[in-house]
């Protein structure tokens, strides 16, 4: 830092002796320009005063004196500027001495940055080699990856092609079956023709009978209206005499005869009220009726194939279980064989095989007309008895399977009566709904006309214990928009959870609100559904516009933003 200093202090010493110097140049070429005007001056004054003319001659006096002055100045300034550059110059000498004294500083100084500069060399070469080396790597990942892209390629075009050949065959097997599944849809329209031909003939026969009914109302028609005539002419003549009482006895006849006629219009209202709701009443009764009588129906049904599976059961389990108490039982053979076939009415050997089938046809048949349950594994799976193997024949299996079959049967009932069980533990009885939706409401929100919508609903076990879940089924309303593919899970933990797809397809631009129906151990749930049009939903960003204080004459602005949120455009004035 110091010889940095001498040497900064040197050059700033030159640069003042330079410009002393040349400022010291300067001063004596205007010394010697100022001595020729001067003399210039004296020839003239000389001149003039042989010539005798005073003004010239006192002009010129003052310009002589002016440049005297001027003359004096100047050489006043280049004694100054000597001095100053002598100054300079023995200053820089002092500085050039104190300069010598760090010469083996300087000399060490430079041997530094030599071989600093050396160092910064060798990390510049030591660098490059280390891109060169970095570039040659990368050439070779790049020359690798390019040989993993080659050969992907390579596989995904024989994939490709592989692809091409099974969808190709694919596509001959679809063929086929489009041309079974288009001959199936041929017959179905050739029927369905023949089902609307019988129909159009049934309606053209309904017409017919509905002109000889119009033809033959005509005269009751008539003779109604001559009614109507009649009785129109009597009210007129009814509101003639009471026109004339009211005059008579002085009153107001225009407000009379509204009144009149207001009550008359209030008396058939509350005549036709009065029969709504009597058919309304019956309309309800024979719902009630007709579900009673459907659920009873549904009872006999139930209980009738109870019966016809426990005759099947024992028809099944008596040849079984008469080999199996030969062993240890007492009495003779003979006897035995009689009690099973007075007992069983005959062995199964001597029921003929083809009525064994037409039953178990019956029941099937049966089973259809029923409410096919949710749950495959509660109670809808009914073991198929024509089909137990030969080597079951422990009478343990089978009286285990009659209870749990009977356990099911009552759980089925339960579901059907909506008597369910309440569930409750060491730490309290749960109470309120048995699943939690994830979201709470499904809302279809915005949607265009014949566009397909899905959503996936997430349903937790939230009770205590294990749960089961059924779909019942959909509001009225959404039935011709609404899906629902719900595949039920069975037994559920608490805690444990199951998810249904809900696929809306409007057909409408109208919005709707309903809800999905489900029934648990616990009891019945549903989840709200809603779907929305577009719509255009304005807002304000302000409530209040609020000028404050001004002056007269003064003109105050204010911006008001409004926000279309909603998916509907809209103009607004």
């Amino acid at each position: 830092r110091n010889v940095k200093l001498l040497d900064d202090m040197v050059k700033e010493k030159e640069l003042m002796v330079q410009k002393s110097r040349q400022k010291l140049v300067a001063c004596q070429l205007r010394i010697k320009m100022l001595a020729k005007q001067l003399d210039r001056v004296d020839m003239e004054i000389e001149r003039e005063e042989e010539a005798g003319n005073v003004a010239a001659l006192s002009r010129l006096q003052a310009v002589s004196s002016r440049l005297c002055s001027e003359l004096q100045r100047e050489k006043e300034l280049e004694l100054i500027i000597d001095l100053k550059r002598n100054q300079n110059t023995e200053e820089m000498w002092d500085i050039l001495i104190e300069q010598g004294k760090y010469k083996v500083l300087r000399d060490k100084l430079q041997e530094e940055e030599e071989q600093l500069q050396k160092h910064y060399q060798e990390q510049r070469e030591r660098r490059i080699w280390r891109e060169k080396r970095a570039a040659l790597q990368a050439e070779g990942r790049r020359r690798s990856r390019d040989k993993k892209e080659e050969k992907a390629q390579k596989e995904y075009e024989e994939r490709k092609k592989k692809i091409l050949e099974d969808a190709k065959r694919n596509h001959e097997k679809a063929a086929c079956f489009l041309k079974q599944s288009t001959a199936r849809i041929h017959d179905k329209i050739a029927k369905e023709e023949e089902k609307t031909q019988e129909h159009m003939e049934r309606r053209i026969q309904a017409v017919l009978s509905l002109k000889t009914s119009i033809t033959s109302n005509r005269e009751k028609l008539k003779t109604l209206q001559v009614l109507d005539k009649a009785k129109a002419l009597e009210a007129k003549k009814e509101e003639m005499k009471m026109r004339e009482a009211i005059l008579a006895e002085g009153g107001n006849v225009v407000k009379e005869i509204f009144l009149h006629k207001r009550q008359l219009k209030h008396e058939k209202e509350e005549q036709a009220f009065r029969e709504l709701q009597k058919s309304r009443k019956l309309e309800i009764v024979s719902r009630i009726l007709k579900e009673k009588a459907s659920i009873d129906k549904q009872k006999e049904s139930q209980s009738c194939i109870r019966a016809a599976k426990a005759r099947v059961i024992f028809n099944c389990i008596l040849p079984t279980c008469v080999p199996a108490q030969k062993s240890w039982l007492s009495p003779s053979p003979p006897s035995l064989a009689g009690e099973g076939a007075a007992a069983g009415g005959g062995s199964p050997e001597d029921i003929p095989q083809d009525v064994l089938w037409e039953s178990g046809h019956e029941e099937e048949e049966k089973e259809r007309t029923l409410l096919e349950p949710e749950f495959p594994g509660l109670w809808g799976r009914e073991y198929d008895l024509h089909k137990i193997p030969k080597e079951e024949v422990d009478p343990t299996q089978l009286a285990i399977r009659a209870v749990k079959k009977e356990v099911s049967e009552k759980k089925m009932e339960q579901f059907q009566t909506g008597s369910f069980t309440k569930q409750i533990v060491p730490g309290g009885e749960h109470k309120g709904c048995a699943f939690h939706s994830k979201p709470s409401c499904i809302h279809f929100k915005d949607f265009d006309v014949g566009q397909t919508y899905k959503k996936k609903i997430i349903l937790t076990n939230a009770s205590y214990s294990v749960n089961y879940c059924r779909l019942v089924g959909i509001s009225e309303c959404l039935k011709d928009f609404i899906r629902v593919h719900f595949d039920p899970p069975g037994k559920m933990s608490s805690g444990m959870s199951c998810e249904f797809v809900v696929t809306f397809k409007p057909m409408i631009n109208k919005s709707l609100e309903g809800e999905v129906m489900f029934v648990a151990q616990t009891g019945s749930f549903s989840v709200p559904l809603k779907c929305t049009v577009k719509s255009c939903i304005l807002a304000l960003d302000k409530e209040l516009i609020d000028f404050g204080s001004h002056v007269v004459g003064e003109t105050i602005s204010r911006t008001i933003s409004l926000t279309n949120s909603g998916a509907l455009g809209t103009r607004f004035t």
